[in-house]
């Protein structure tokens, strides 16, 4: 597939224009088209093969001209045309936090900085000259300087699961202070994106309250270094070398603001775009109708004025969401309280570490009415697998153990390995002695899209299968797992009857969010797993909620919002 390749040459496009001066709608209307790229389902050679193009949303006869040129000759002339009107390493500066594009061209254009290392340079040896710059001064130099030295030292993005630990430890420490009234996290962590750059954070209180909040943020205990330090903003480095962010702000704007920083930046520029059409102002202190403020209170009132439905943050990607809540036709999401079990977890019989009736207990303790045990199989070796006999035995103490418990359904069942010819590990003989099957890739991840594509299908063809786990197999920042045609395997899991895991793990969140909105328009339902090692494993299906819905799932999608006799039924129905 070339889409992360076309995507990330029309990202570079857009930062160059940017830095060109060039008009803001053609610059966004580039990150559109990077952003539906990269996240486009298909491989876009065979939209473009089957001349569907200027069908993908944010992608004109241009762009689509673009595309072609690109699969015809590997290059686009446009984007070399444009590398060569600046230096070749100044885009590089608008990683810095802080730099601008504005800013970078003064850096450029002023003060011959062309660079991340002259710039650097320029800090060691000369700071006055930056100092100099229109629009600069010394508390931008300095906060230039902390910030390519965090740059350096910074990592890559962090799991979703990683960025709510800390930011939950700064919400706790910032709502402890006196004053901080309503404290909640912002930006893509509020959105639930699988990766986390940076934490934002939001706190009403009144002007007087923010220094002391803000000392209370900055001297926080998992703050290491502080980079900034205000009245009503400060910004942090936590452990791990992540960057954290905090802004007081008063009552009448909380809600803008918290609209403003959750983002994400494609929707609010079509929210603010909506604004103007009326002849309003939206922006981080409210909405205006000149001077007179109509809402920014809270975050729904903005939505309300604009005749919308509430868009919840998970949904704010631009991917059709405002359209939908003008129309009223915005989802009922899933939420966590719907989920009535959980349809994957292992035991000490392969790599678990709780029994079977520990594993009960704790479902029984989050209040499920139903759970399935689905150790390996035997393949996985270094992972305990089990083979027929050992299999045959762990069925019978599944079930024995669940007679002592009336309140929930407990189902024998296994996680049967996918070998790379899309047979499995075990034969119907077997399978068909088990309450439930999900059938796995474990091996072989490096597949290309035709391959993965056939060999999952198969999988799903296969009778006594309910469920595809952690289809394309990616660990996140670790994996990148298989390509594979989710469309095709949506349309081959809906019409057998097979469910497509999300597994909640927040090292796999596989399916992704955009796979999740693929498959339930394809018919295909959806269930959402753990696939805990151990009981407190459980605790992660809120992971596999949050990348439902950002696949714009409800509880109708999901197997296991399912009341106990209609998930009977369903599975009678395989």
């Amino acid at each position: 597939m070339k889409n992360s390749e076309i995507a990330g040459i029309f990202g570079r496009m857009a930062d160059l224009l940017e830095l060109l001066g060039e008009d803001r709608f053609r610059v966004n209307s580039y990150r559109k088209s990077a952003r539906v790229i990269d996240e486009l389902t298909e491989a876009v050679e065979d939209v473009a093969e089957g001349g569907r193009l200027t069908e993908i949303p944010g992608v004109g006869k241009s762009t689509a001209e673009k595309i072609e040129q690109y699969l015809r000759t590997g290059r686009i002339e446009q984007y070399e045309q444009l590398r060569a009107k600046v230096p070749p390493d100044l885009p590089d500066l608008l990683e810095i936090a802080g730099l601008g594009p504005k800013s970078v061209a003064k850096l450029w254009k002023q003060a011959e900085i062309n660079s991340v290392s002259e710039l650097k340079e320029a800090l060691e040896s000369d700071p006055e000259r930056l100092i100099a710059l229109e629009g600069f001064g010394a508390k931008k130099v300095q906060q230039i300087t902390e910030s390519l030295a965090f740059a350096e030292s910074a990592g890559e993005r962090i799991r979703l699961d990683e960025a709510t630990a800390l930011g939950e430890a700064l919400t706790d420490a910032i709502a402890r202070c006196k004053g901080a009234k309503r404290v909640t996290a912002a930006g893509s962590l509020r959105r639930g994106r699988e990766t986390i750059g940076d934490i934002d954070i939001l706190c009403e209180a009144s002007k007087a309250a923010g220094p002391k909040i803000i000392d209370a943020f900055a001297t926080a205990e998992t703050v290491v270094r502080v980079l900034a330090r205000g009245e009503t903003k400060g910004s942090v480095v936590l452990e791990g070398d992540v960057q954290a962010d905090l802004r007081v702000v008063p009552r009448g704007s909380f809600g803008a603001a918290l609209a403003y920083f959750t983002g994400s930046k494609d929707h609010n520029i079509r929210l603010r775009e909506r604004a103007i059409q009326r002849g309003w102002k939206l922006s981080e202190y409210g909405l205006f109708e000149g001077d007179k403020q109509i809402a920014g209170r809270d975050e729904e009132g903005i939505y309300e004025a604009m005749d919308m439905e509430f868009v919840p943050p998970e949904l704010r990607e631009d991917r059709g969401e405002l359209a939908a809540a003008e129309s009223r036709k915005l989802p009922t999401l899933i939420e966590l309280e719907d989920m009535r079990g959980d349809l994957h977890m292992h035991t000490v019989a392969s790599d678990g570490r709780n029994t079977i009736a520990e594993m009960i207990e704790a479902c029984r303790a989050r209040g499920y009415r139903y759970m399935a045990i689905c150790d390996h199989s035997k393949s996985e070796i270094q992972a305990n697998g089990l083979d027929a006999d050992r299999l045959a035995a762990h069925v019978e103490d599944i079930h024995e153990t669940a007679r002592k418990y009336e309140d929930i359904v407990v189902l024998a069942g296994i996680e049967v390995d996918i070998f790379k010819d899309g047979s499995l590990d075990f034969g119907s003989d077997v399978l068909e002695q088990l309450d439930f099957v999900t059938a796995s890739a474990h091996s072989a991840l490096s597949q290309r899209r035709p391959d993965a594509t056939r060999r999952l299908i198969q999988a799903i063809e296969t009778p006594h299968v309910h469920c595809i786990g952690h289809p394309s197999g990616r660990l996140i920042n670790k994996r990148a797992g298989m390509e594979i045609d989710i469309d095709e395997i949506a349309r081959a899991a809906a019409a057998n009857g097979v469910a497509l895991e999300i597994n909640a793990h927040p090292w796999r969140l596989d399916l992704r969010d955009v796979h999740v909105r693929a498959a339930i328009a394809a018919g295909a339902k959806i269930i959402i797993s753990t696939d805990a090692h151990e009981a407190d494993g459980l605790d992660l299906m809120k992971y596999g909620v949050i990348t439902a819905r950002r696949g714009w799932a409800t509880p109708a999608d999901v197997v296991n919002t399912y009341t106990p006799a209609k998930l009977k039924k369903w599975l009678k129905g395989k």
